[in-house]
Formats: structure tokens, sequence, C-alpha cells
């Protein structure tokens, strides 16, 4: 019981009979009120106010402890305080309190309104929370998202305006909030006050900084994204036009997309692909190059080929949006470990390069096309990447709530969703490698020819090889002998230590009429006679002798020094003899050591390094998984489970073990086809004992995936295993998608207490679907 000091009056003295006349003799009022004790007489609430600020404690006591206004001081009490202030005046000095900023009077003030007569009016409220959302504070973010929470708890939600909840989202994902803010919109899309997508797309972009933000933009534009699929929404009916206003557009779905490449969620990020046609979501030339990068991160070739011919004739493609298709494109063939597909597609570049070289026509186009700026895209200069990183640490500061509700159509939110859409695309720029650029014009880099030059010699197909890499100097136009590409691999090679690949090289080349300078075989004779390998010595010099080839004065030492190891004196006097019949001089020593100096300067040490990154990186992953991978994703979108299932039998046999995208074709194609719950419990079992046979990680994308299935089904033991894994792997989860399923589909389960479960299993089963139900937050 408070007492009434706490009322903030100055109380006088007042007489007893004074306190009586003013009372008005013995008008009485019995209404009762609730939670309180009362004897049949109350005072009246009006009567009480004129009077109150004139009592104190003695006179209250003497005038209720005398016939006939015998009450209990208690009772009494409790009607002071129910009555001690006027909500009308709180009400005032609670809107003082946000307009000074005061917020911690605020609080105070509002909880006082609270107990005596519940939430504020509904100006009041929002002023209130637009108050802790503009001032940017984490800690009154946090009471802002509290307070929203609590009258959606109470049904109150009418007392909410749109503008306001949409102005806390806003606010809560600037501050790296992104899962009040999530909540916060989803709630406005469940009372039906839907935010439009120029709204919520700065709020997605916001969120999309940060791993889980990233995941639950997504995730809001998929369960959105079902209300519009397959025209649902008639456009010609009014009624429709604010839902309609909601519709996730481009932009939206490019940064949810952009942030799923960054954040490596690329398996959700094709949930949504698949979603675009289906709600007639235009595609442009950003999309087509995130499309690109989603296909070659899950192993998808086919749909990569199939985008290349829109991207060849897409005419807005910048210089950049070119590499890094091609890129894409290129990293998938070496993954499926199809090495003549990449080789034919450097072929391609190199001659379409040439063609761009030799043609006048062409000149002209790229010299205009740079002229007016079609090429002038974000660079890898440290300066630019500075320049798009400022835009994301600097944002602009937060609108007061007074400029947001100006902008009806929210174009500056508009504004601000694209430019932290530039900044996600810069960060996803520095993946390109592969290809490079000159004036517009596409070309191989030096990484390319290391990793086809490795792969190749990897699988044996040196011929293979030796074919490239001359018909890769034809396109490459004139150079000179010793600087070919065909040299830098060989003199790459005998640097790495393989000699018998650069032996087979040589001899490619001589069967296909090439011919090779003195260099090649200068080093690949001296690297044999350190290595002690006489009879490759014997063999290489002949072929040396019979292409005419004129070896220089250390070449000559070193052959003659590997003689005389061996003991062989006379062969060794026999190079002795061949030296000074060839008359060569230091002279010409020096000048050969030179150039092998300008050899390696102008890229055949570049070509080492690479070559050297590549086989440090050690063995790729079986190009054999990919293929089947595809396979079960097809038999998987086309709901034929059974085909899948044949196909992960055939993949085992063959003696390639299921990766993460295996089980997630598998368990996505067994929650679209229903029911099939038994099935996805036996994977889990298969996952659980391959990640503790054998070094597997199952990403948050699978495990949610299989989290979603068992909760859709029931299986609440399974379900708690996954939540453990994932909480073990400090993944995130998204609790009100799967408080929401609960709800949806288990809203009645076990909701009597005294149900019967009489065997140890279904005892078992309910205890599992209480224990979710409360780590769900539905206690």
């Amino acid at each position: 019981m408070i007492s009434c000091r706490k009322l903030g009056y100055q109380l006088s003295p007042i007489s007893s009979a004074a306190l009586i006349s003013l009372l008005g003799g013995s008008h009485y009022n019995n209404t009762k009120v609730p939670g309180c004790q009362f004897s049949p007489f109350v005072i009246q609430s009006s009567t009480y106010q004129s009077i109150g600020p004139f009592l104190n404690r003695t006179d209250i006591h003497n005038v209720f402890t005398n016939s006939p206004f015998r009450m209990s001081v208690s009772t009494m009490a409790e009607t002071i305080l129910v009555q001690a202030r006027d909500p009308s005046r709180l009400s005032r000095e609670l809107g003082i309190a946000i307009d000074e900023h005061r917020f911690n009077d605020a609080c105070k003030l509002y909880k006082q309104h609270k107990q005596i007569e519940g939430l504020p009016r509904k100006s009041i409220l929002n002023k209130l929370l637009n108050g802790f959302a503009e001032s940017c504070n984490l800690h009154w973010l946090e009471k802002a998202h509290s307070l929203v929470e609590l009258v959606f708890e109470e049904r109150k939600h009418e007392l909410l305006e749109k503008e306001t909840l949409i102005y806390i989202s806003l606010s809560l994902a600037r501050c790296q909030l992104p899962v009040p803010a999530s909540t916060v919109l989803r709630k406005l899309v469940e009372i039906e006050k839907y935010p439009p997508v120029t709204a919520w797309s700065a709020v997605m972009a916001y969120m999309s900084q940060t791993a889980p933000g990233a995941f639950l933009a997504t995730e809001f534009i998929l369960e959105i994204g079902c209300l519009f699929q397959d025209n649902k929404i008639d456009p010609r009916k009014k009624i429709n036009r604010a839902i309609l206003a909601m519709k996730p557009n481009t932009t939206t779905f490019n940064i949810a997309l952009a942030s799923s490449l960054l954040y490596r969620t690329t398996r959700k990020a094709e949930e949504l692909l698949q979603m675009m046609p289906r709600v007639d979501v235009k595609i442009d030339s950003t999309l087509l190059i995130i499309m690109a990068q989603i296909y070659e991160r899950n192993g998808h070739r086919e749909e990569l080929k199939k985008l290349k011919r829109y991207i060849d004739e897409e005419c807005s493609l910048g210089d950049l949006q070119f590499q890094q298709f091609y890129n894409c494109l290129l990293n998938c063939h070496l993954n499926f470990g199809d090495l003549n597909s990449a080789a034919m597609l450097v072929l391609e570049m190199l001659r379409k390069a040439k063609e761009a070289r030799n043609s006048l026509s062409a000149a002209t186009v790229v010299f205009k096309a740079v002229g007016s700026g079609k090429f002038s895209f974000p660079t890898h200069s440290s300066e630019n990447s500075g320049g798009l990183e400022k835009t994301r640490s600097d944002p602009t500061p937060l609108p007061t709530y007074a400029d947001f509700c100006k902008d009806r159509n929210y174009t500056n939110l508009e504004v601000e969703a694209k430019e932290m859409l530039k900044a996600l695309l810069a960060k996803l720029q520095t993946r390109v490698e592969l290809v490079t650029s000159e004036h517009g014009i596409i070309l191989p880099t030096e990484r390319i020819y290391a990793k086809l030059v490795n792969a190749f010699i990897q699988a044996g197909k040196v011929k293979d090889l030796a074919d490239f890499l001359i018909k890769a100097d034809k396109e490459d136009g004139p150079v000179s002998t010793e600087n070919s590409v065909v040299v830098h691999v060989i003199n790459a090679c005998i640097a790495l230590g393989w000699l018998d690949e650069a032996h087979d090289l040589i001899d490619e080349m001589q069967f296909s009429g090439i011919r090779t300078g003195s260099s090649v075989y200068s080093l690949l004779l001296k690297a044999y006679c350190e290595a002690k390998k006489p009879a490759e010595i014997s063999s290489l010099l002949r072929d040396a002798r019979k292409a005419g080839i004129q070896l220089n004065s250390s070449c000559y030492e070193s052959l003659i020094q590997s003689r005389v190891l061996q003991k062989d004196n006379q062969g060794a006097l026999h190079l002795f003899k061949e030296m000074k019949e060839t008359k060569i001089s230091k002279s010409a020593h020096q000048e050969f050591d030179m150039l092998l100096k300008g050899c390696a300067e102008s890229g055949e040490v570049g070509m080492m390094t690479k070559l050297l990154e590549e086989i440090k990186d050690g063995q790729r992953e079986d190009c054999g998984v990919h293929d089947w991978n595809n396979v079960i994703h097809f038999f998987s979108k086309k709901r034929l489970m059974q085909d899948a299932e044949k196909a992960l039998r055939k993949m085992r046999a063959l003696g390639h073990a299921p990766n993460a995208q295996t089980f997630h074709s598998l368990v996505t194609g067994y929650a679209a086809v229903g029911g099939k719950y038994t099935e996805v419990t036996e994977l889990w079992g298969e996952m659980k004992a391959l990640a503790s046979s054998r070094s597997i990680t199952f990403d948050q994308e699978l495990l949610d995936s299989v989290l979603y299935t068992f909760v859709r089904g029931g299986f609440f033991s399974r379900a708690k295993e996954v939540v453990e894994w994932m909480e073990a792997g400090d993944m995130f989860i998204d609790m009100y998608k799967y408080r929401t399923l609960f709800l949806k589909y288990h809203k009645t389960l076990y909701k009597n207490k005294s149900a019967n479960c009489q065997t140890e299993a279904q005892i078992k089963r309910k205890k599992a679907a209480l224990a979710f139900k409360k780590w769900v937050g539905l206690n």
C-alpha cells in the first residue's frame, strides 16, 4: 500500500467537522471497485478529487474511524491510490516528457498510467514509441519493441499506427537489431496494415548487413511472396491497393539475393529465384549476374549455360558484370571436372579478343563505349572500394518522425535501399579472379591458366593440355618463341619439379610442328642433371639435336659435370668436344642468362606462383558429387522422390559420398511432397552418423530445413536434437517462424492437461512437445 506522501500533493490540515461538511453529509456511493475489499460505503470519486489536496493522514484516520464512516484504513488507502492522479493529467505530463526527451520520466509516467488506466490513448502511445525510435538508442529501442509486443499481447493493436511501426522497424534495422525489426514488419502484415515495398525494402537493406538479418530478409520475402503467387491478388479491385503496394520488386529480390551470396545461404536464395517468375518480378542486369553467382555456388551448371545466351545478348551489362559471369561459368566447369569445356571457353575469349583487336569497327565501338561511360563500372582499386564502404559505415541519419511522415511515398527510403544494394554488390566483386578485361575486351588471367594446367596434369591429360596451349598461343596473337604461353607453362612445371610432364609437353610440341626455344631444353636438361636421371638426359639431348636446338655453355657444363659424376668420362669428353665445335662463347652465355631473366620478368614467375598456389590448395571435392547432386536436385524439384532415392543409392554405389547439398535437396523434396517425415528421420540419422565418422559439416540452411520438417510433422524429440545441434554451432534460429508454425499446426496439441498418456512413448512425446512449446515462447 502506497502512503499519501507518494501522491505528490501538499496536504494542509483540516478538521474532521470541516471534512464531514465537505463530504456533503450523508451522500455516499456503495459502488465496488474490482480488486479491493470495501465496507458498504465508498466516497464518490468527484467528491474526493475536490478535497483530496487538503487531506492529511491524521484527518483521514479521524474521519473514517468515527461512526458513521466506519471503513478500514487499508480500504480507504486503496481508493485514494486509484483516484490519486487524473489520467488526463498523466497523459499531458507524459507528452511533455516525450517532447523534452526525458525518457526516464516518460517511462515512470507510463507505468503509473498503466496501473491506473491501462495503456495510454492512441496519440500518446504512438508519440512515446516514436520518441524511443527517434533516439536511436539501443536501450530505448528495446523498450519500444517490448511495448509493441505488449500491445499485441493485449490484442489492442488498433492503438498502433502503421507509420509508427514502420518507423520503429527502420530504426531497429539501422541499429543492427534485425530480429525485432523483422518481427515488427511481420506483425504489420499479420494485422493487415501492409507496409509499402518502398518502405520495407530499406528495412531489408539495413537488416542484410548481418548474417541473421540476411536470413530473416529472405524469409520475409518468401512469406509475403506467397501472397502474390500465381496472381492470387486481383489488381482491379480497389480493396487490394494496399496489399499490392507491398508486393516485392526487383530491388528487394536483389538485396536478399546479394546478402545470401555474401553470407553463403545460397540454397535459400534459390527458393527466391524459383518464386520470382510466379510473382512477375522483372529481371535486370544486376539480377542476371547474381543469379549466375548463385547457380555457380550451388553447382547448377546447366542453368548457367542457359543463362549465357541472355548474358551475351544483354546490352546493358557492364565490363565488370561480364567478368563476373564468365568467372562463374569457368569455376563451374572446373568444379565439374569438365576441363575441355573450360579450355574451349578460354579459347573463345581469346578468339573474340583477337577479332576485336583486328577489327576497326569493333575498336570504334569500344572507343565510343568508353567515352560514354558504359564501361566506367567499379574497379578493384582501394580508392573506389573505400568510397563504397563509406556509404555502408556512414549511412544517412535517421530522419525525425515528422520528416518521415512527410515523405508519403517513402521515396527517400527507396533511394537508401538502392544505395545499400550498391554496397552489397561491391563486396561481391572481389571474387573475380579468372577473367579480366582491357578496354571492354574479356581476357583470361594467369589464374585460369594455372588452374587448367594443374587440373590437366593431375588428370594425366598432358596431350589435351598441349593441344589447348598450342591453340591458345595461336589465338593470343604473334609472340616470341621464348615468351609464349606454352614456354611459360613448361618453365613453371620444371621449376615445380614436374619434369616428366614438362618433357611430355615438349614432345607434344614437336609432334604438332611447333618449334620450341633453346631455353626450355636447357632448363629441363639442367633439372635432369640435378635429379640424376641419365636416361632422360640422353633422350632429351637427342631430341634437341634432332630439332636443331643450340644449347648454351652453362647447359653443356651441367651435362659434362653430370657425366663425370656418373664416371662416364668418354661421354663427358664427347660433350666437351661438341661444345668446342659449336664455339659457344661466354658472351653468348651471358646473353642467354639475360634472355631467361627477361622471360621470368614477363610472366614465367607469375605462372609458377599461381601453379604453386593451386597445388597448395589440395585435392578438390570429387567432381562426381556435383553431377549426382544435380541429378538428385532435379528429381527432388520435380517431386519424383523415388527416382531421387535411386539416384542416391547409385551415387553411393559408385563411391561418391553425399554432402550437405545432397541432403538439402532430399529434405526439401520430401517436405514439398508432404507426409514423408519417416524418410526425413532416416536421413537425419544418416547425417548424424556421417558427422561423427568423418569431417563433414552441415550448415544452417540444411539444419533449418530439417527442423522445419520435424516441427511441421510434430516430431518434437527430433526437433529438439536439431535445435541442440544448431545451438552448439552458434547458428541463428528464426524463433518467430517456428512459433507461427507451431500455432498453425499444433495449437491444440496437449492443451488439455488431463489427456491420457498411457505408454512411456506417449509420455515422452508429450514432454517433448511441451518443452518445444516452451522453447518457442508459448507458455
